[in-house]
């Protein structure tokens, strides 16, 4: 007997649509898998004859065949179990029932409980864009599918739980739709900038770097607080929207670093990753062609702690995805394009021993050890950092005193202020910040005065500036004038934008 059941496996964040054809014939016992499955697909078949058995059901004693189609694209992980074991009853006559209007995925256990998979949020959000509403899915993903509106999800914990469901016995009741709402949930940082004591001019920068959603790096001694500083940023960026959390909770199933409680990520991102890390595991890839720490911290911020440690290649795999708010993974398995649209931060202090133009300490390196540290950061990739902050040692009296500075709460509202001025601006044009505008964007809500183009003229010949570095100083401009509440852009915001970028 042959039978079909719908299914559907990852592709980056999009989910493919894979109809599993199953065929019960006479001859010698066997389990075939055709279609361009991988080892864990082809595996599948070990699990599924054990957790039908285990179901208290019967593999039937003939020659099974199953075809995954299309049969010339590639399927990966364990996601194909349930369905596949669902063909084999069907099949076999076991279950006679129509699913033509339901998708299965998930992972079965031995026993034919059902595992969590990754990635069940972009599969579900595809199917429905191809026009299907009803799914069975694990108990475990319940979580995450429960915030998709307009599908009807039924959660199961088991096989037998399924068969039942199909065949009118135990109905399983679907996950109820849950609204995204902040309100009931407590966002909660291990840092805040009312904690950082002096520093103002690095505060200010702070401020304009998330308001403008630009790069931004700390140079500085050891130990001045760049570290500190950086892990505030997510404090005064913004509260997710539904849309931003929606793609990077998209991200985080598929990498699968899903909170199993919360189903749907609230906090914006904040990666760290050690300065060994590999361009791979930076950029993504790898024989599953997984996120990379750049896509993780999407819609949020990325860390690199002591810029100069990381390998050239590493550092300069992020050019790309700087610019254009995404990366192309191209591996001999495949191609899949994953959304990387974060604030860089980086830290790094001004030579090997870190107290070079210090008033209190003695710099022990030669100007040939301090220039070829500062050379391990190319010239293209400092050239797409907007701000490069000088943070100063703090003297011994701002350390010890009690009077309380600005709290990121407070930062954060004036951060909401000015990303709401740009949401305006920006709503008929795809962008949201300032830092997304392209040449046209510039030179459309960029006007500059004479005296801001002499002052920026006068930069650009005695800094030697780029073009590129001209047009991100002009951004930075915008953003500061949005701080202030101004239309136009005015001397002090260029004089002011200029002096982040060479200070």
């Amino acid at each position: 007997m042959f039978a079909k059941v719908l299914s559907y496996c990852l592709d980056g964040l999009s989910g493919v649509p894979v109809t599993v054809e199953v065929d019960v014939s006479n001859g010698l016992p066997s389990f075939d898998i055709v279609g361009l499955g991988d080892t864990a697909v082809k595996e599948s078949r070990e699990r599924v004859r054990s957790a039908i058995k285990n179901s208290g059901r019967q593999i039937p004693t003939r020659r099974i065949t199953v075809n995954l189609a299309p049969a010339d694209v590639k399927k990966e992980g364990s996601c194909l179990d349930l369905p596949l074991a669902i063909g084999v009853l069907k099949s076999s006559g076991q279950l006679l029932v129509d699913t033509s209007d339901v998708i299965f995925f998930g992972e079965l256990s031995l026993d034919g409980s059902l595992r969590r998979i990754n990635g069940a949020l972009p599969t579900i959000i595809s199917a429905y864009a191809d026009g299907y509403t009803k799914f069975i899915i694990p108990e475990a993903n319940s979580q995450e599918a429960s915030f998709i509106e307009g599908v009807t999800v039924y959660p199961a914990k088991n096989l037998t739980e399924v068969i039942d469901h199909l065949s009118g016995l135990n109905p399983i009741k679907p996950i109820e739709h849950r609204a995204f709402s902040l309100d009931d949930v407590k966002v909660d940082y291990d840092c805040d900038l009312s904690l950082v004591k002096g520093q103002q001019v690095a505060k200010r920068a702070l401020e304009v770097a998330v308001s403008g959603g630009h790069n931004l790096l700390f140079v500085g001694a050891p130990g001045t607080g760049k570290t500190m500083l950086a892990k505030c940023i997510p404090t005064i960026m913004p509260d997710m929207t539904f849309s931003e959390a929606l793609e990077t909770t998209k991200i985080h199933s598929v990498a699968g670093l899903l909170n199993d409680n919360d189903g749907i990520v609230y906090k914006r991102p904040f990666r760290s990753p050690h300065h060994t890390a590999s361009t791979v595991s930076m950029t993504g890839g790898g024989n599953k062609l997984k996120p990379g720490e750049i896509s993780l911290a999407h819609n949020g911020v990325l860390f690199l702690d002591e810029m100069p440690e990381y390998s050239r290649s590493t550092l300069e795999a992020l050019r790309q995805p700087l610019e254009d708010g995404e990366i192309f993974v191209s591996r001999a398995s495949g191609k899949v394009r994953y959304p990387a649209n974060f604030i860089l931060c980086g830290s790094m202090n001004p030579c090997p021993c870190g107290n070079y133009g210090s008033q209190d300490k003695v710099c022990t390196c030669t100007p040939s050890q301090i220039e070829k540290y500062k050379s391990k950061i190319s010239g293209p990739l400092l050239d797409r950092i907007d701000l490069q902050i000088q943070v100063d040692s703090v003297k011994y009296a701002e350390l010890s005193d009690d009077s309380t500075s600005e709290s990121s709460k407070t930062v954060r509202e004036r951060v909401n202020r000015t990303r709401l001025i740009q949401k305006r601006r920006f709503s008929s044009d795809g962008i949201l910040t300032n830092a997304d505008m392209g040449e046209k964007h510039i030179k459309k809500y960029c006007r500059l005065t004479k005296q801001c183009e002499d002052i920026l003229k006068n930069a650009y010949e005695s800094l030697h500036l780029s073009p590129r570095a001209r047009s991100r100083i002009i951004k930075v401009a915008r953003t500061i004038a949005d701080m202030d509440l101004f239309d136009d852009i005015r001397p002090e915001h260029i004089l002011e934008a200029i002096s982040y970028r060479h200070g």
